[in-house]
């Protein structure tokens, strides 16, 4: 018998029940709701491992949509929370949407008990797999990485996620802020439930109070129902703002009280809702120089940044580059069905070399072009595109102009795998001139 939490949605008792005997027999626990409404709160109370979820709770109607908008609700709270969508319509178009919206699966009533069995099982351990803790994990190891700008941040990191001070990470686009975010959540005594994420640059200023804070039902045009806010969600956890400096100073302010009191007050409501967080958030931007420049409160960067951790862009800290390098080519060659691939001493030198302006999140996409354009089961330096020419760095002593004119013909050879016609173009000279040098420099 496997030891986890299997909860189970569907409006018919005779399905509650059937799938409670049979699920019992082969998990520790099994928890079964009757409406979807009941969804999220017991996400709230319990560590649950799969959601077999109906895709339909009004009578007359099989649309599925109803299955769909409660499937976005729990990925909203637990973005890695499997959900087997369960329907007794069989619609192929219907599945293919349900998947398309990151189910786990997809199956039909009456089900066949072994097949059942078998898909909860696989969710499961699927869901098992991506809690291995994170130290032996590649993304682990990205995160704290080999420089000593890294290994010095994640020393304070450590110390931090032991306690629920409120964190604030900085740092140009691409260096991971938000990586690190989920790794001070992971070694906090909050990791058991999942963290809540919210990107504030894509909340418009009228649905901000709505998504934060939640509201009841007829607050406002299109308010069906009563539905918690990130602050909601996120009691018992920690809540990930991102892009915090993108907030106006009305949306500050309002953010700010929140802070003060730790209560939410949903549109609508006079009811005070007390919330237990440890906030964690992020920006690209100086808020230091926004706060001297009257565009971001003061007293809420107090509030936001008890630690402020400022992660290194990835040029400080080139010793993580083949380190991340080989983690993304890992990931994609898996990905891609290409795993004998491995990265040439050459292709490695030409990562190094450059500046990185996109960071981590740049060689990242570097290195999964590389995967798909890659010709063989090597990664050469004519499959690392990046967005300016190369040039090796040079010693430490300054060469005469012969020295680096034949360092430069040795490189674009290396780059071409030989092809003179190739190397000649590079270089910008005929291919006549280009053996004349070879010849001449003895290559």
């Amino acid at each position: 018998m496997k030891k986890g939490t299997i909860l189970v949605v569907d409006d018919n008792k005779g399905v509650l029940a059937s799938l409670e005997m049979l699920l019992e027999t082969e998990f520790s626990d099994v928890k079964t709701v009757a409406h979807p409404g009941r969804i999220l709160p017991v996400l709230q109370k319990e560590q649950v491992d799969v959601v077999i979820l109906d895709m339909n709770f009004s009578a007359g109607i099989n649309s599925g949509n109803e299955g769909l908008y409660w499937l976005s609700r729990i990925h909203e709270q637990a973005p890695d929370l499997p959900v087997i969508m369960l329907t007794a319509y069989g619609d192929v178009e219907l599945a293919v949407k349900a998947l398309k919206n990151k189910a786990a699966d997809f199956l039909l009533k009456p089900w066949d008990n072994g097949m059942l069995i078998e898909k909860v099982k696989e969710a499961f351990d699927s869901r098992k797999r991506k809690e291995v803790p994170a130290v032996s994990s590649c993304k682990s190891e990205m995160i704290v990485g080999k420089s000593a700008a890294m290994q010095q941040l994640m020393k304070v990191v450590r110390k931090v996620s032991a306690t629920d001070a409120n964190v604030l990470i900085t740092g140009e686009n691409g260096t991971g802020k938000e990586m690190l975010a989920r790794e001070i959540h992971r070694l906090s005594r909050r990791s058991r439930r999942e963290m809540v994420t919210v990107d504030m640059g894509a909340i418009s200023e009228s649905l901000f109070e709505s998504e934060l804070f939640g509201h009841e039902r007829g607050a406002f045009t299109d308010a069906y129902e009563s539905r918690p806010g990130k602050f909601e969600a996120a009691s018992g956890s920690s809540l990930f703002m991102d892009e915090i400096g993108n907030l106006s100073m009305t949306a500050q302010a309002k953010l700010l009280t929140v802070l003060q009191s730790r209560c939410v007050t949903r549109i609508g409501s006079n009811k005070a809702i007390p919330v237990d967080i440890r906030l964690l958030s992020a920006t690209n931007r100086p808020v230091d120089e926004m706060v001297h420049d009257g565009t971001f409160r003061e007293d809420l960067l107090y509030r936001l940044n008890t630690i402020h951790l400022v992660l290194p862009p990835l040029r400080e800290r080139a010793e993580d580059i083949p380190l991340f390098a080989d983690c993304f080519l890992k990931h994609y060659s898996a990905g891609y069905q290409r795993k004998d691939l491995s990265l040439h001493e050459h292709a490695l030198e030409k990562l190094c070399a450059y500046h990185w302006p996109g960071n981590i999140r740049e060689l990242q996409h570097t290195i999964e072009k590389a995967v798909i354009l890659c010709e063989d089961n090597v990664i050469r330096p004519k499959d690392v595109l990046v967005k300016q020419t190369w040039i090796p760095p040079l010693s430490a002593t300054v060469p005469n102009l012969e020295e680096v004119e034949r360092r430069a013909i040795e490189t674009a050879i290396r780059q071409n795998d030989g092809n003179l016609t190739a190397t000649a173009g590079q270089l910008g000279i005929s291919r006549q001139t280009l053996y004349n040098k070879i010849k001449r420099f003895k290559l």
